[in-house]
């Protein structure tokens, strides 16, 4: 995982989520960051250290038989989570507990979805990028979104 800061200078800022690292997002309270490890079918939290640094994952969910992708944050900290396959969209509890949140098992709607993203004036609606249908699917959802946020330099 790497780090880029304000003046574009890149370094590497974990070494320790080596399994095909791909989406991630802030957690709730900005203190770790959420790193979906596709080839672990895990979603690690790395927690982001006093000093900036990256300190060591623990798992905060395991999706076993399903390809996660991408991940996004809700405001009450539930995580979607978009599975390249099976065709399916998790919603992860803050405390842990796994729902299918959407599934298409012909891959028609959601095909291959990947990313994850709230979108909408009130983040009130999700957008799901679909790798095998080159589209974005939107629809709404009973969760909100986290807006966007930066650490702290």
């Amino acid at each position: 995982v790497y780090r880029v800061a304000p003046d574009g200078s890149t370094v590497v800022w974990s070494q320790a989520v080596p399994r095909f690292p791909n989406g991630c997002c802030l957690s709730l309270y900005g203190d770790a960051l959420y790193v979906v490890e596709s080839h672990g079918r895990v979603v690690v939290a790395v927690p982001i250290e006093d000093d900036g640094r990256a300190g060591p994952p623990a798992l905060a969910v395991s999706l076993a038989g399903s390809q996660p992708d991408g991940v996004a944050l809700a405001e009450d900290g539930s995580m979607l989570v978009g599975c390249y396959r099976p065709d399916r969209l998790y919603a992860v509890a803050p405390d842990g507990e796994v729902e299918i949140l959407a599934e298409d098992p012909d891959g028609v709607v959601l095909n291959q979805p990947a990313n994850v993203a709230f979108v909408g004036e009130r983040l009130e609606r999700i957008a799901v990028s679909s790798l095998g249908g080159w589209s974005i699917v939107v629809a709404p959802t009973r969760f909100r979104g986290l807006p966007l946020r930066y650490p702290s330099p």
